[in-house]
């Protein structure tokens, strides 16, 4: 259980501003890979893509963004129902009664475990199993997300830079691990590279890529995969072999090449040639940045890779965290570099592993307790970093991996917001909702040994949609006066 705080008293009410802006946020659109259309404009505003113009001094960083906006204001009296919802029906005991036989669902298969908490008071509500470590598939990203923003914060920013020799006559482009690197940036920072060289006369260059940041094997454990590229720290377009941006798509055996080759390709049609293709190669001796561009925030970074699943920024952040902790960049460095710093946020930690940041390795395990906790430490009003896990979880019926579900759970559209997992015979479901007194209630629940993905999400929709508040009935119509002129 996670232990309360000075802030649960004031938490409660800070819940029913969760759920109203959620609300808020779908009806008032429109999102855009899982960002508000609105934040993500503002931070391109601000991210000055490129970098430097003028020279081979080092660019200079864009201001850090700020942390996501605080949607957990207060708007009532703790344990004041919502209008037009019937209060009560989340004690221990309903709970118990409404969920219990939701989760014996045969659909769910023989292992599967439960866990709901009040997230401002750290109470357990219900739970079956809820200490059990799990296969937790893609909601082990829950765990990434947090265990990056705190240790990075949500206005970092990964940069992919140009470093140039003295003479400016040998490039390097290295990469900084972000996998939302694109063609435009690319073509951007390319373009801030031809002019920074067209002050000294160059027009020709060796060209040189680095992916050095990372270390240990290049291929996810369950190896070549639609669903993830190689991970290595240079990339652009996550080595998509087509015009996609989110799902699964066929990709690039070598996409650190492909992206150098991009980048030598764009900077001959700006004027400036390549003596050879580019190799691999650390920067030479004395070698200055000549140019840099940068990702969005790392708030934006989190929404996208939770509300789309993107398993390439998982395993992205994944690896930011290893850098910030001083470990190695590669699998087993990240996974511990995410342990130690879940566990300075006292969680349940006990038979955890992170074995990617992904949670397409079936090693990784996680118990209900412990994604329920992280949610709960997302909610706190003392750590607004981690406001981004909330914000980030796909909407029921509306945006992301949540966008075809909820369909026979009608109420639960707009009202749920939860992070899915979905691989061969594991079905999870992780996040949030506000019960009828206005409480914000964080929910898991883990499946393994299902027979069929259709059926296992669909009881993992009913169950959560259990914790939605029933709709109050409506007051009694007041007779209308007649109208028009009595007969005398």
């Amino acid at each position: 259980m996670v232990e309360p705080k000075a802030w649960q008293v004031t938490a409660g009410s800070a819940a029913l501003g969760l759920a109203l802006a959620a609300v808020a946020v779908v009806a008032a659109g429109p999102w855009d890979s899982g960002q508000r259309k609105a934040e993500r404009e503002w931070a391109v505003a601000q991210n000055r893509s490129g970098g430097a113009h003028h020279g081979p001094s080092a660019p200079r960083t864009p201001a850090p963004a700020p942390s996501a906006a605080g949607v957990l204001s207060a708007l009532t009296a703790p344990g004041t129902p919502r209008t037009g919802v019937a209060p009560g029906g989340t004690s221990p005991a309903e709970l118990a009664r409404r969920l219990g036989p939701l989760l014996d669902a045969e659909a769910l298969g023989p292992s599967r475990t439960a866990s709901v908490v009040d997230t401002a008071t750290g109470e357990v509500l219900y739970g079956k199993g809820a200490a059990t470590p799990m296969t937790p598939a893609s909601t082990v990203k829950i765990a990434t997300m947090v265990a990056a923003l705190s240790a990075l914060g949500p206005g970092h920013r990964i940069p992919t830079t140009v470093m140039a020799t003295p003479d400016q006559r040998t490039l390097t482009l290295v990469g900084g691990g972000d996998a939302t690197l694109d063609r435009k940036r690319l073509a951007d920072l390319a373009g801030d590279t031809a002019r920074a060289l067209r002050d000294t006369g160059i027009t020709k260059v060796e060209l040189r890529y680095d992916t050095s940041l990372y270390s240990g094997p290049r291929e996810h454990p369950i190896g070549p995969n639609d669903n993830i590229a190689p991970v290595v720290s240079l990339m652009a377009g996550q080595g998509r072999l087509d015009t996609s941006t989110t799902g699964p798509a066929a990709r690039s055996g070598n996409p650190a090449g492909d992206a150098a080759r991009t980048f030598a390709h764009l900077l001959r049609e700006r004027g400036v040639r390549t003596a050879r293709p580019p190799a691999t190669g650390k920067p030479a001796k004395g070698a200055e940045p000549l140019a840099r561009t940068y990702s969005a925030p790392l708030s934006d970074l989190v929404e996208r890779a939770l509300t789309e699943s993107d398993n390439d920024i998982a395993e992205s952040l994944a690896r930011q965290t290893a850098v910030a902790a001083g470990e190695p960049a590669s699998f087993a460095g990240a996974g511990r570099a995410v342990t130690a710093q879940l566990a300075t946020l006292r969680v349940p930690l006990k038979g955890a592993r992170f074995a990617d940041g992904s949670g397409l390795d079936r090693k990784d395990r996680a118990s209900a307790a412990l994604l329920t906790a992280l949610l709960t430490r997302a909610a706190d009003p003392d750590r607004p970093e981690l406001r981004p896990v909330l914000t980030g979880l796909p909407v029921a019926g509306f945006t992301g991996t949540l966008r075809s579900r909820y369909g026979d759970a009608a109420p639960a559209a707009g009202l749920i917001r939860a992070k899915t997992g979905t691989l061969t015979g594991v079905d999870t479901l992780a996040g949030t909702v506000v019960d009828g007194e206005g409480r914000l209630l964080a929910f898991a629940f883990l499946a393994g040994a299902t027979k069929a993905p259709d059926t296992a999400r669909t009881a993992l929709d009913r169950l959560s949609a259990a914790l939605v508040p029933p709709a109050a009935p409506a007051p009694p119509a007041t007779p209308r006066p007649a109208t028009g002129s009595a007969a005398p």
